[in-house]
């Protein structure tokens, strides 16, 4: 059983890339801070009694259904608010690359030696969270569960409720979308 200290901890570590997460995949960081709080509330006020290597996985697996939940309503909200005018128009192998490794966002991480590294990372952080946005939200999903969160294939499989073999092929996909999308800035890693 995770004591009081323990789950506040875990949440204090998750946050972050919980939020970052969202972000991703709301698009919209107000909506994002209400899914990952919502996520957090339902993680203490269901699971809390659960032993502490059980939270990231439960966590992990609440946050995407509050994801799912969010893009749901936002389809009914849509469904309601559309004007009746506007009906009628239309509009597997696993790879070892991985950016996100490349740069270090954490508080307290190392400092660049000079100013045009820190330039550098930074717009190579903003070219790959473009990039990471612009995944379908399965790839995008798996890649930050794998990747951004460091589940493992099993781990990440039971949290998106699909087969290990879904999971390798959802992240060899993102990573060669993603690496194809650098190379063609000029950006080799």
């Amino acid at each position: 059983m995770a004591s009081a200290q323990e789950l506040d901890q875990f949440l204090a570590a998750v946050e972050k890339k919980a939020f970052k997460q969202a972000v991703y995949a709301v698009r919209d960081e107000a909506a994002a801070l209400d899914v990952v709080q919502d996520a957090m509330i339902s993680l203490a006020q269901k699971y809390g009694d659960r032993p502490a290597l059980e939270l990231p996985l439960i966590f992990t697996r609440i946050l995407q259904n509050r994801i799912h939940d969010w893009f749901r309503r936002q389809k009914v909200r849509s469904a309601h608010e559309t004007p009746f005018s506007a009906l009628g128009a239309g509009n597997d192998g696993e790879e070892d690359f991985d950016p996100l490794e490349l740069i270090e966002i954490r508080d307290g991480g190392p400092i660049p030696l000079d100013a045009s590294a820190a330039l550098a990372n930074q717009e190579l952080l903003a070219i790959l969270e473009a990039e990471i946005s612009k995944l379908p939200s399965r790839q995008r999903e798996a890649f930050l569960m794998r990747y951004w969160d460091e589940l493992s294939t099993s781990e990440t499989a039971l949290a998106m409720g699909c087969s290990e073999g879904s999971v390798k092929t959802h992240c060899s996909r993102a990573a060669h979308t993603l690496a194809a999308a650098l190379k063609a800035r000029g950006i080799v890693l």
